[in-house]
């Protein structure tokens, strides 16, 4: 039931309110889960998969059945992982060895684990964690080798860093340590979900020649979360923004948030969206190589979250202030426009670097280097489209000729080709004009002959000045004042 701000909110966001309803009544999965099918625990994995995630468990569950089970599982194996790694509750001589051997007990029957803190939001799902291991059982063996060579890699990575952050306050030093952690909690899911892709045949094998662009996925939505996040992790005690990019602005990372330093905040902001920034036009080479529909929503859908989300934060006070989210009116138009094609997608990314570039200020240090990121986010669209163009033509004459070109076709073909092009062009333009040229003479002649029989178009004009648009009754007092008053015509 939406709370009261919520209905004067959109009151005054119609447009948004549209997009909602677009989104639940048209929007039509590519596949849908079928529930019945499925075990009781496999039903429990995807109902902690909606308590874990409001924003991957539609997509999850939209996805080709051939990965629908294996990718539910492999994020609830990452979640059980992360909120053990969140959780400052636990000690670290215990944290430690459950990160690192978390991978073993995926295989062991009936394990569990209640050692979280009351308050941490998703430790049911360890309490109840026998039925991701049940299900994990149950999947393809290259499937499970997959996911727990990432498990391995994930826990090892997230124990070096508890361990690091038990040292030390400032764990996060270097742009280098910050896309380090980016890439243990982000980056190698990002690997994972390439193999699943590529070993179900619904993606191009040549994604796990390009490591980079994976790495890319990982990082753009993981520093976004970052960047947006530093309010709510500032606020229980944790940063994540490296000492190298904050120190330039304010000499301690609790300055950010005073209101004397909204400058040099807001500054350091920029900076770090900066270097997010730079991962988009990889994020959108990674798309091209997706083959699925329904994977290729499942990966767009974040990517585009995220761009939207960068715009939102950037040289945005309030991120100092308060935990900000794109809203779900908002979120709905992106998902829509996200699950076309890729061509949508990198428009997107094009209108919010562009929305960035306007925000964008010659006060800023960064200024010339925002630019160029957002420069080269409207530059690999234009390379992605030309690539498209390549696969599947469009119909337009002008790209035909083109097409023809580049097909091999010599100067004469192409240059009469394009001749007849400039010819249809112009029998168009005449055809209208000749229909226009008609129409006017017919009506001048229409008109023509309805002032020789007597029409008396200077009554009619000075009527419709007066605001009457419609002829009074023939017997009518009115009419026969209107004659009268210029002289006895009879024909009006």
């Amino acid at each position: 039931m939406p709370s009261a701000s919520d209905i004067v909110y959109y009151l005054f966001h119609a447009q948004e309110l549209r997009s909602i309803i677009q989104w639940k009544v048209w929007h039509n999965p590519v596949h849908e889960r079928d529930p019945s099918k499925e075990s009781p625990t496999l039903q429990q994995c995807f109902v902690f998969l909606d308590l874990t995630s409001r924003s991957f468990s539609s997509v999850i569950q939209e996805l080709h059945p051939e990965l629908l089970v294996p990718v539910c599982i492999f994020y609830l194996i990452l979640r059980g992982l992360d909120t053990i790694e969140d959780d400052m509750t636990i000690k670290l001589e215990k944290k430690e060895p459950l990160l690192r051997d978390f991978h073993n007990f995926l295989e062991k029957d009936g394990w569990s684990f209640d050692g979280n803190g009351p308050d941490e939001k998703d430790r049911q799902l360890l309490v109840d964690f026998d039925c991701v291991v049940q299900e994990f059982k149950k999947i393809k063996e290259s499937y499970k080798v997959i996911l727990k060579d990432i498990t391995v890699k994930m826990g090892n990575g997230m124990a070096d860093y508890a361990k690091s952050a038990e040292k030390s306050v400032d764990v996060v030093n270097t742009i280098a340590d910050y896309e380090k952690y980016c890439h243990y909690v982000a980056g190698v899911v990002g690997e994972g979900l390439t193999r699943l892709f590529v070993e179900s045949g619904l993606a191009n094998a040549g994604l796990l020649e390009r490591p980079d662009l994976s790495e890319a996925m990982g990082q753009f939505l993981q520093q976004t979360n970052v960047i947006r996040d530093i309010r709510e992790d500032f606020d229980e005690k944790r940063k994540f923004y490296p000492k190298e990019v904050w120190s330039k602005h304010v000499n301690k990372f609790e300055d950010l948030f005073k209101p004397e330093n909204k400058e040099a905040a807001l500054n350091c902001s920029s900076e770090m969206v900066l270097l997010a920034l730079r991962k988009a036009p990889d994020c959108l080479f990674y798309l091209a190589g997706i083959r699925d529909q329904s994977v290729f929503n499942f990966a767009a859908i974040p990517q585009t979250m995220a761009i939207a989300t960068l715009d939102l934060v950037f040289r945005n006070p309030d991120l100092f202030k308060r935990n900000i989210k794109i809203t779900r009116g908002h979120a709905c138009q992106i998902m829509t426009e996200s699950t076309q094609n890729l061509q949508m997608v990198c428009e997107i990314f094009r209108r919010y670097a562009r929305r960035i570039h306007k925000k964008n200020t010659p006060r800023d240090p960064n200024f010339l280097e925002i630019s160029i990121a957002c420069g080269k986010v409207s530059t690999t669209k234009r390379q992605i489209e030309k690539f498209i163009e390549s696969i599947f033509p469009s119909q337009h004459p002008k790209a035909i000729v083109v097409g023809s070109a580049a097909a091999g076709k010599s100067p004469e073909q192409v240059e009469k080709e394009k001749a007849e092009w400039q010819e249809a062009k112009w029998d168009v333009i005449y055809m209208g004009l000749a229909v226009f040229t008609t129409l006017a003479l017919i009506s001048a002649l229409m008109l023509g002959i309805a002032f020789m029989m007597g029409a008396r178009f200077d009554i009619a004009l000075d009527q419709l000045k007066q605001g009457k648009f419609k002829p009074p009754a023939a017997d009518s007092g009115e009419r026969q004042n209107i004659l009268s008053s210029y002289g006895q015509h009879e024909e009006l």
